[in-house]
């Protein structure tokens, strides 16, 4: 561990004796900024925009180019002094503002968090999706039987459109 940056997220430490220390002081809150209570606007960009806004993160895509070129897979967030890029940790999470969910960095790549606007996941596969209908009270038919099986279908295509049985 190095004597002059936290050992998490590289946060620059002051020293005695240190000249400029509100430069060093800054810098780590620069960074304390763009992480505490992580928001980025998109991970899918591979160039940075051609207006950022001063405090505005993107988690940087593969086949980055320009100002991000070499820096895939890392926050990138601009500020008065240009862009800043910090490293991911094991366990940070990001809330991706396009993609309406948040990403959770494994300690090697980013990973959607399984609880997403159009259904729960688990190992990328939807288990759960939108709330359907009600299934309908039995009522009607001529004989039970006939009634029952058309009840068992209702829960069956239920439980289907939900995802939580296969088809």
């Amino acid at each position: 561990m190095s004597m002059e940056t936290t050992p998490r997220w590289a946060l620059p430490l002051l020293l005695a004796g240190q000249a400029q220390k509100e430069l060093f002081h800054n810098e780590a809150l620069v960074r304390i900024d763009a992480l505490l209570h992580g928001r980025a606007e998109s991970a899918d960009l591979v160039s940075p925009p051609a207006a950022p806004v001063i405090g505005r993160c993107w988690i940087v895509a593969a086949g980055a180019t320009g100002a991000w070129s070499g820096e895939e897979g890392k926050i990138a967030c601009w500020s008065e002094g240009g862009w800043r890029f910090i490293a991911p940790q094991a366990g940070a999470w990001l809330v991706i503002m396009d993609r309406g969910h948040e990403l959770r960095h494994d300690g090697v790549e980013w990973r959607d968090a399984p609880v997403r606007a159009d259904g729960l996941y688990l190992n990328e596969e939807k288990v759960i999706g939108p709330r359907q209908g009600a299934i309908a009270d039995p009522a009607g038919g001529a004989v039970i039987d006939v009634e029952a099986r058309n009840t068992l279908l209702a829960v069956l295509d239920a439980l289907r459109g939900h995802g939580l049985i296969y088809s």
